[in-house]
């Protein structure tokens, strides 16, 4: 996932810090915004993990601090809710200016309270994802509720929320009685995706109900099982992010994506180095990928590793050539399974006679035919599978031209 740190000044003049995510051709289709939870900032595991898996979709996704957190300017006092959908606006009008007019907003708790509020003002803005969101803005006041009345009466005041210290003061404080949240959602009348988990503790499922409730159709929910606030958990975020991608796609064109401008590439991978262990994400002219390595091997094991895509290759023709043949011949071929294992063997394990003895690449290639079929049909058919291009190349002459792309 490749990452361009931008810095963005905000309505009051502040420096709010942000992160420009890529998909592997560093060519998205389409833009996000990311807005994280309250007191959280763009760095969370979660919100990477859910611009990560949007990447895969074709997506640039822009995640930032908000004003007075994470490495953005200004004093948490002036972080409130107002604020946040200003930064929202703020972020929204420098892509625009500088890349393209984000077209989906994602925010996570209060931040998924601000994106709805930010994509009122926005009409471009043609779909929106929350993520634990609150279905009242006043909501987060919980967090400081027993230093509300020292707040009104001392002005300035520090708080503890979730184990830091924060300074607030009374503007802060009613600035999250301001916005009626439901009525912004019944007024938006784009796509709406509303994802909570059931036994959330810290916003409960209530406020998923109250904002589906309101919403206007399209609006879709999904339940996020299992899952705690923020998401703690990988598998969750990833899955959160899968969803999103793939849920979003319904509402824009479908678009190619745009390979490297050399000689015809038609497939791109891209492994950032400061990001990650071995996580690859690749890019075809249709369709995107991750490739990784397991937690043995130093990996995050987010997807298969190369060598299970050299299987899944041989696998993938082999059933493909078999079908083909099958439907030529008119034979009552119903399924066909083809099992691939990859790894070293010696030579002399083999019973090769080899000029010089030494571990070799060896795949074993099993086959399952279903259907009416004669033994006959069955042993031409595995024939048959041994002929499939994949299979050829694997066991022709290869020749491989590695060049270096000068960078920009």
């Amino acid at each position: 996932m490749k990452s361009t740190i931008l810095s963005i000044t905000n309505k009051k003049g502040y420096n709010l810090h942000a992160s420009l995510e890529l998909p592997a051709n560093q060519k998205p289709n389409y833009y996000a915004v990311f807005a994280h939870c309250f007191t959280c900032s763009s760095s969370l595991i979660a919100v990477k993990n859910v611009s990560r898996a949007l990447t895969n979709h074709g997506f640039g996704v822009v995640r930032f601090d908000f004003t007075g957190l994470g490495r953005s300017e200004g004093e948490f006092a002036e972080s409130h809710f107002s604020a946040n959908v200003e930064d929202l606006i703020a972020v929204y009008n420098f892509m625009l200016e500088n890349y393209e007019a984000p077209v989906l907003f994602v925010g996570h708790s209060l931040g998924g309270a601000a994106v709805l509020a930010a994509a009122s003002k926005l009409p471009e803005v043609k779909a929106i994802a929350t993520i634990s969101a609150p279905a009242e803005v006043s909501h987060v006041k919980h967090l400081f509720s027993h230093q509300l009345e020292e707040a009104e009466a001392k002005g300035d005041v520090k708080v503890n929320i979730g184990g830091r210290p924060f300074v607030i003061d009374d503007e802060f404080v009613e600035d999250f009685d301001k916005t009626d949240l439901p009525a912004i959602v019944r007024s938006l009348r784009r796509p709406l995706l509303i994802m909570h988990a059931p036994f959330d503790t810290i916003v409960g499922i209530e406020n998923a109900q109250k904002l589906y409730n309101s919403a206007i159709h399209p609006k879709s929910f999904v339940s996020l099982d299992g899952a705690d606030h923020l998401l703690s958990d990988t598998k969750d975020s990833l899955y959160v992010g899968d969803i999103i991608g793939a849920w979003v796609q319904r509402y824009f064109e479908p678009m190619e994506n745009r390979m490297l401008d050399t000689e015809g590439e038609q497939l791109v991978a891209h492994l950032n180095l400061k990001e990650d262990h071995f996580t690859t994400n690749m890019q075809t002219k249709d369709h995107a990928m991750i490739a990784d390595e397991p937690l043995s091997f130093g990996g995050d094991n987010f997807g298969p590793g190369p060598y299970d895509y050299l299987s899944a290759s041989l696998a993938a023709c082999s059933a493909m050539t078999v079908k083909l043949y099958a439907e030529r011949k008119k034979w009552n071929l119903d399924e066909v399974f083809v099992y691939v294992t990859h790894s070293k063997k010696h030579t002399d394990d083999l019973m090769l006679d080899v000029e010089k003895p030494g571990r070799i690449d060896h795949m074993s290639k099993k086959l399952k035919f279903v259907g009416d079929l004669d033994e006959g049909q069955r042993n031409r058919l595995t024939e048959i599978a041994a002929k499939c291009p994949v299979h050829k190349t694997l066991q022709s002459e290869v020749v491989i031209v590695t060049k270096r792309i000068k960078e920009d």
